[in-house]
């Protein structure tokens, strides 16, 4: 026996220590699902972030290739390199973003609600107050009710 056990002298049971048993099992906590909504922003960042860096790198390509890549093919006309270097950051930190968005993290969730509310004071404070207004207010309303969500 691994244990000790102790007797006192009138013949009765002392206190019993054993020491080799398993320590106690919790349940890790259940994942929440990720809400339908979430989901869709996550696309939506997604597909803007591979438009930005797929159009830097096209804009590389025809600035170092020439002929080989068309003009034609360019997605956006940023005035330089420097613009297209810029794009291409751009354009990974919103992968990112959508990325840790689909897994739920926490901070892509408050930099996602950051980026709508910076956008809706923009447009509210230039006057651009029209349907594109209220969805970002919509959204940024339901970014802030599906938090709960986000570990």
């Amino acid at each position: 026996m691994s244990g000790s056990a102790t007797a006192d002298a009138s013949g009765g049971a002392g206190s019993v220590d054993i020491g080799h048993l398993p320590p106690v099992w919790e349940p890790t906590p259940a994942r929440p699902r990720l809400p339908l909504g979430v989901a869709f922003v996550s696309i939506l960042i997604g597909l803007v972030g591979f438009v930005m860096v797929l159009g830097a790198v096209l804009y590389v390509l025809n600035q170092l290739a020439g002929a080989t890549v068309p003009t034609s093919l360019e997605i956006f006309t940023p005035a330089g390199e420097l613009a297209a270097l810029i794009l291409l950051v751009v354009g990974v930190a919103l992968l990112s973003i959508a990325t840790s968005l689909w897994r739920q993290e926490t901070w892509a969730l408050w930099t996602t609600v950051v980026l709508v509310f910076g956008t809706t004071a923009y447009l509210f404070f230039t006057g651009f107050i029209t349907i594109l207004f209220v969805l970002f207010v919509a959204l940024l309303v339901y970014l802030l009710a599906v938090r709960r969500y986000f570990y």
